[in-house]
């Protein structure tokens, strides 16, 4: 059987996965066990044009290669976008099988933009920096807990617990670094990002593996992207704030730590925060200000590879 500009809604669960394809209608529910995927995805009719999935914290990536594979290009989308359409548009009941559906006229009407799935040498880094992540955030909590645990025993197995964590973090900075330093496009580019005044290993490390992009979009599309392009909130006369939202809040987060360094520690940011500051700006919106200012400095340097004291002398 044979379509043409058809196009794929899938809907994933830890068990279960429910597609939709349009515009013949035809639905599938199958479990998400590999020998059964890879059964129900060469089982596709050719002339698929475009399979959308929600992000769901890394379920869908095996279903995202194997359709790579059987050449059906993939978009990953926000859940939240999907959400918002299917409201739009008036699917307000909600299980699986309507998901599906409801994901599906999302690809048909909207036609999100697909991109290269990570091979696994990124997939790989990604896996340590989200790994790095978890151990750093039980490593906080465990820290808190020992300053205001009172009895030994508890104290003996805070402690034991702390420094088991702090051997764990230790020993996958070394093969986070490994890693990088086993590319030779990660490695000239983490030393060119690591010339930037506030800017860390930790935040060069997030970029790398959460942005490939970097350098390979215009600044508008970088800021949007990761979420620091403002939204306008305007209707007729009336004026409200700008907002941020979406995008990839791992590389958020770690541009907001680099931008408070920055603030202190590059000229440029610390000059453009005061200019800020002194038109009245709230002191939120100077920092995601700076926050989108070091990523476009970042995007830069990249795409020229460039250094920064070249970009500093040439602003």
């Amino acid at each position: 059987m044979s379509s043409f500009n058809s196009v794929l809604g899938i809907d994933l669960s830890q068990d279960w996965l429910d597609a939709h394809l349009l515009p013949q209608g035809q639905t599938s529910h199958l479990s998400t066990d590999p020998v059964e995927l890879e059964r129900w995805i060469s089982s596709l009719p050719d002339g698929i044009t475009l399979a959308v999935m929600e992000a769901t914290g890394g379920l869908e990536a095996r279903v995202a290669a194997l359709l790579h594979e059987r050449g059906i290009p993939v978009a990953i989308v926000n859940p939240r976008q999907i959400r918002d359409f299917a409201r739009a548009v008036g699917l307000l009941a909600k299980n699986d099988r309507l998901d599906a559906h409801a994901i599906a006229l999302f690809a048909q009407r909207v036609q999100p933009p697909t991109r290269a799935l990570p091979d696994a040498q990124q997939t790989a880094l990604r896996e340590l920096i989200a790994r790095r992540r978890q151990l750093l955030e039980t490593l906080v909590a465990e820290r808190n807990r020992l300053r205001r645990a009172t009895t030994t025993p508890v104290r003996k197995s805070l402690t034991r617990h702390v420094q088991w964590l702090e051997r764990q973090l230790e020993s996958l900075e070394r093969e986070i670094g490994a890693l990088i330093q086993s590319s030779p496009l990660w490695r000239e580019q983490e030393e060119r990002l690591l010339s930037v005044p506030g800017v860390g290993p930790a935040t060069v490390r997030t970029l790398l593996a959460e942005l490939p992009e970097l350098g390979r979009l215009t600044r508008r599309e970088i800021a949007a992207l990761v979420g620091v392009a403002p939204y306008c909130h305007e209707s007729g006369k009336w004026r409200g704030r700008s907002f941020i939202e979406r995008g990839r809040a791992h590389v958020r987060h770690v541009l907001y730590m680099a931008a408070l360094a920055a603030r202190r520690w590059n000229p440029l940011i610390r000059i453009f925060a005061e200019r800020l500051r002194q038109k009245g700006k709230a002191p939120k919106v100077v920092l995601v200000a700076c926050m989108r200012k070091l990523l476009v400095i970042v995007n830069a340097i990249v795409r020229h590879k460039s250094y920064w004291k070249s970009l500093a002398d040439n602003p």
